[in-house]
């Protein structure tokens, strides 16, 4: 589905299934030619880790359909056709901190989101996803979000309530026109010269968990700023003017300054399921826009603070 012509039909098509517990129905699309005789053959040839048990039990039930309504176990196949099935979610450990709603309307919902929660379902985190729960707490199965934050980072984040208004919002980050800001905390450098404007290349390939910076066409700025320093640490206030992947976290660590609590800069080290200790000390504090629909100037800020601040002794024995 990465194809323009992809998109345009994925936008026209809407699951005849309704979500399962904040879980959207996933979507397939069977290839434009095959000698599969019948759908259920080709799904036993297309997802190789799923039990054909179960494929047949799906079937049966009614549980795979197209836009014309429910599959049959014996339904022969048929090339180029959308099919729309709940996925078996992958066994995850609860994220055992809430999401708070600072603000709710017809239009758009924003919440103060939690370090260790990721924002979209990806690998093994799929239910304890702020899309899913929000989907399943608030009863708004449209739900999307208009920009992402990493799993790692907590604070602002913006969802939109009616698919109509996505293309609005999402423009905005896009574009550019979201004044936002990040707190962060990090090593207190007195050489290092701020406040200033760092300017890179940064790109992030599939399959690996690090960003790195290359030469080239600078796509990332970020302005960094210290906001205060107490003995070793200090906390910097960042306002990211494009939005790269770990951009913040590759501008501090390159900056000599990496961010307490990160798991990939410098280093990568491996964190156990259901280790919530030392949270990356990176917060997105606020954002800042003209709203595309009201026209009206928005801003919104976290309630949340950030431990290796607040509470250094705790942060440095937890």
């Amino acid at each position: 589905m990465g194809s323009r012509s992809g998109r345009r039909r994925a936008a026209r098509e809407r699951s005849p299934l309704p979500p399962r517990d904040g879980l959207a129905a996933a979507r397939l699309r069977t290839p434009p030619t095959g000698d599969w005789a019948t759908v259920r053959d080709h799904l036993v040839a297309r997802l190789p880790h799923v039990d054909p048990a179960l494929i047949d039990a799906r079937l049966a039930a009614g549980e795979i359909v197209t836009a014309t309504g429910p599959l049959r176990p014996d339904s022969p196949f048929v090339p180029s056709t959308t099919l729309w099935l709940h996925r078996e979610a992958p066994a995850e450990v609860d994220v055992p901190f809430p999401l708070e709603v600072l603000h709710a309307d017809d239009d758009v919902v924003v919440v103060d989101k939690p370090h260790f929660l990721a924002t979209i379902p990806r690998g093994s985190h799929v239910r304890q996803t702020v899309l899913v729960r929000l989907r399943h707490e608030l009863g708004l199965p449209d739900l999307s979000p208009a920009h992402r934050l990493d799993r790692a980072t907590a604070g602002v984040l913006l969802l939109i309530v009616r698919p109509e208004l996505r293309g609005a919002y999402q423009t905005l980050f896009a574009a550019g026109r979201v004044a936002k800001t990040y707190e962060a905390v990090a090593p207190h450098d007195p050489g290092l010269a701020l406040p200033r404007t760092v300017v890179s290349r940064i790109v992030k390939r599939r399959g690996l968990f690090a960003a790195v910076t290359e030469p080239g066409e600078p796509n990332a700025e970020t302005r960094v700023e210290r906001d205060a320093h107490r003995g070793d640490l200090a906390r910097y206030r960042l306002f990211p003017r494009t939005g790269r992947t770990h951009q913040l976290r590759v501008h501090l660590c390159e900056l000599g300054v990496p961010i307490l609590g990160d798991d990939v800069y410098p280093e990568l080290r491996r964190r156990a399921d259901g280790d919530f200790s030392r949270p990356l000390q990176l917060l997105s504090r606020s954002l800042e826009f003209d709203d595309p629909v009201t026209g009206r100037r928005r801003r919104f800020v976290s309630r949340r603070s950030l431990q290796a601040w607040d509470d250094p002794v705790g942060w440095a024995t937890g």
